[in-house]
């Protein structure tokens, strides 16, 4: 068999297992749910966690980061962070923060940060294996 020909019958293989699946979702595509400036850090719903590629007016289409390492990243005085520690983000406070209450598990942090700190580093994409 040529190699043009088992690369095509790997792929049809591969396509017939995994004909569900969209895309990788590091990157995706939703409605800004206001207007939003590039680099903000923004939670769609109850679980869709991100940072703005770009800036977009309310309902236009915005393209978020939903996994990776940022650094520099708004910070909640108050508490020291280790790295492993789990973060949080408040929604109205808009920043990464130790306290589970009322806020949203969305990372982990990179860098440890002293409790004076204003800004930290953290990975998006909070995995429970």
């Amino acid at each position: 068999m040529r190699a043009a020909a088992r690369v095509s019958t790997i792929l049809l293989r591969r396509a017939s297992v995994m004909q569900n699946y969209f895309a990788r979702g590091h990157n995706l595509t939703v409605p800004a749910p206001a207007n939003v400036n590039s680099g903000d850090f923004l939670l769609i719903g109850a679980s869709i966690f991100g940072c703005a590629v770009h800036a977009a007016a309310s309902g236009a289409n915005l393209e978020m980061v939903t996994d990776g390492v940022f650094q520099n990243v708004p910070k909640a005085t108050g508490a020291a962070w280790s790295i492993g520690d789990i973060i949080y983000w408040d929604s109205t406070a808009k920043n990464f923060t130790k306290t589970a209450t009322n806020n949203t598990r969305v990372a982990s942090a990179t860098a440890a940060a002293l409790a004076g700190d204003a800004v930290g580093q953290v990975k998006l994409g909070v995995r429970t294996i």
